[in-house]
């Protein structure tokens, strides 16, 4: 099962997606199965759950707002049961593709690939007005995830094709204007090299 979440740090007319592992078992299948820029949120050093971000194409994980950030990390704090009770906790975050798995790590852990890829956001204290706005929002779901990465797959070739096809057809668009416009620059050199007198009739100047 996964929990979803929505977040109007931006306001309504900017939602974004927050989901998270029920468990440590689904936490597993998210670090399988999250999107490459999915933003993954956990508490540093304490036992938690995954956090992941949405990223939506306008956002960069490196440029997230500091809102957006908040929202992340109350709810990743607020999960963590040592954490919930501390103040002064530190939240790491990094894109999903950053998150390393190997065979002999425990069960829902993860190290990194690249550790300068991880950032770090502090938050002082528990907000429950946070907390609670976006339990209000909580779904909970079953999730067939193997479907719903080949969805995505399909998804990332169709849009692929379509982009290569406008490509090709701009090029060829291009390609039309350039021969028009090479055939209009021969046809003006011909007449600006041409003598104008080689086709008047001599007895027009009787």
């Amino acid at each position: 099962m996964v929990l979803f979440y929505t977040s109007n740090a931006l306001g309504d007319d900017n939602l974004l997606s927050i989901y998270a592992g029920k468990d440590k078992f689904e936490n597993e299948d998210l670090i399988r199965y999250a999107l490459e820029n999915d933003i993954w949120f956990h508490v540093d050093k304490l036992s938690s759950p995954h956090i992941y971000l949405r990223l939506p194409a306008s956002m960069t994980w490196d440029a997230i707002p500091s809102k957006v950030l908040e929202d992340c990390s109350q709810l990743v704090k607020a999960g963590s049961i040592e954490g919930n009770k501390k103040d002064n906790v530190t939240i790491i975050y990094t894109p999903s593709k950053n998150l390393k798995k190997t065979g002999d790590m425990d069960v829902g852990s993860v190290t990194f690939h690249n550790d300068k890829l991880v950032k770090r956001f502090h938050v002082p204290t528990r907000v429950n007005a946070v907390v609670n706005r976006l339990n209000k929002t909580k779904v909970v779901k079953e999730v067939d995830h193997e479907a719903e990465l080949v969805a995505r797959q399909k998804e990332a070739s169709r849009v692929k094709k379509a982009d290569a096809l406008q490509r090709k057809k701009e090029q060829e668009e291009l390609a039309k204007q350039r021969k028009a416009e090479a055939e209009a620059r021969s046809y003006d050199s011909v007449f600006a090299n041409a003598d104008p007198t080689d086709n008047v009739d001599d007895d027009d100047f009787m």
